[in-house]
């Protein structure tokens, strides 16, 4: 029976699945691939977030049902976190709640404000939850710039005017993924102003809060007098404590979207399993020295790839935050773009990226690469890169000719 679902015939080819695939027919046939593509923090959960894990899932009691919205002590940890991080003041009960990564809180929370035919603004390019979770829902996606400044503004405004229906909600992400660009509290509050003239929600994902860089703590949203009367904030415990795997997130802030997610929540799930919850709250509550060291080791590897690649004649800006560099593509190659160019870096230089436009036509110029090897590692993947850079004509040569065979 052939299958024609609406959902479906709305999500385009997975951009990502042409490199998976490559990558996995190069390990298969023993090759040496040096991966860069995903976010996938590589380094183990701290000893004291798993020790309390076992030590909770030992209590036979433990092993029943969760609660959806998240256990009373993981969502007060959450509160007390944003006291001391951003002096903000969140009420455990109506102003949190804990998702099952940020990725299913954005996506649900999509599902449950978003009407058929309902406008939505999303950066691009921007993590590909951003702009799908309203498309899978049936909402139509506007974009506008990345770049927090002036004319991220004034494109707001245009699209605001030009938009029917109005738009239902602004998703913001700094500091960013692919792009790492960071915001200022200055341009949240002029955002949260006009959102808040307009009857707009913004939905700010926060996840690298604290993966930044010679840099001063990046701010959230909820830190702008008045944000809560418009804003839901998410945040992960993924890339702050190498949790990915254990799939514990948050959102915080409006009261109206925090029912809302709450109550689509109650329909799907049950919660994260109580353990990992309460191992969560361990994480939030307990010694932050881990933290810190997970920040210092992605900031040591960026400057391993930042370093190596210029001398290698790559040019790359250097990322203030996340665990992600937003290169663009060198001048020779840019004509290939993104994923021609990602195939051809795994193909002759043996390196995974992700290619840029795989989150939105407009990244098309770049590739994001990740911090998510060792030092080593990332050495020997700028040597592979050199070698491939400094042979570029040929490389574009043989390229051209294999297009010619397949065509």
């Amino acid at each position: 029976m052939e299958s024609d679902f609406y959902r479906l015939k709305r999500l385009p080819p997975y951009v990502f699945a042409e490199v998976n695939a490559m990558k996995a027919r190069a390990r298969a046939a023993a090759e040496d691939i040096i991966d860069l593509g995903m976010g996938n923090p590589d380094q183990p959960t701290p000893r004291h977030i798993v020790d309390k894990l076992v030590e909770a899932a030992r209590n036979p009691r433990a092993h029943r049902y969760s609660m959806s919205r998240g256990i009373p002590g993981l969502r007060k940890a959450l509160a007390g976190y944003y006291q001391r991080r951003f002096n903000v003041d969140l009420d455990p009960e109506s102003e949190c709640i804990v998702t099952l990564g940020s990725k299913e809180g954005l996506a649900n929370l999509a599902s449950a404000i978003t009407s058929p035919g309902d406008i939505l603004l999303v950066p691009n390019p921007s993590y590909p939850i951003h702009p799908y979770g309203f498309i899978i829902a049936g909402g139509s996606v506007r974009h506008v710039p990345v770049l927090p400044d002036a004319d991220f503004l004034i494109a707001l405004e245009r699209a605001v005017k030009h938009s029917v229906p109005k738009p239902v909600a602004l998703v913001l992400n700094y500091p960013s993924n692919p792009t790492a660009l960071i915001a200022t509290l200055d341009f949240y509050a002029q955002v949260v102003d006009f959102c808040r003239f307009h009857g707009i929600y913004i939905l700010s994902d926060l996840a690298y809060a604290e993966i930044y860089f010679d840099i001063d703590p990046p701010p959230s949203i909820l830190q702008v007098p008045g944000a809560k009367d418009v804003a839901i904030e998410f945040t992960s415990m993924s890339k702050t404590y190498n949790m990915p795997g254990w799939r514990i997130g948050f959102a915080a802030g409006n009261k109206t979207l925090i029912q809302a997610l709450a109550r689509i929540k109650s329909y799907l799930d049950y919660g994260a399993f109580t353990p990992v919850q309460v191992a969560a709250s361990a994480a939030l509550n307990g010694p932050q020295d881990c933290v810190e060291e997970i920040r210092h080791l992605y900031k040591d590897r960026r400057d391993v790839l930042i370093e190596g690649l210029a001398a290698a004649g790559w040019s790359v800006p250097s990322p203030p935050a996340t665990m992600f560099a937003w290169a663009p593509i060198p001048p020779a190659f840019a004509h290939l773009g993104s994923l021609e160019f990602s195939k051809l870096l795994l193909d002759e230089a043996k390196v995974a990226v992700a290619p840029g436009i795989g989150f939105g036509e407009h990244g098309d110029g770049h590739v994001r690469i990740a911090l998510v090897e060792n030092r080593h590692r990332t050495r020997q993947a700028v040597r592979n890169i050199k070698q491939f850079l400094g042979s570029y004509d040929k490389v574009l040569e043989n390229a051209e000719k294999q297009k010619a065979v397949g065509a």
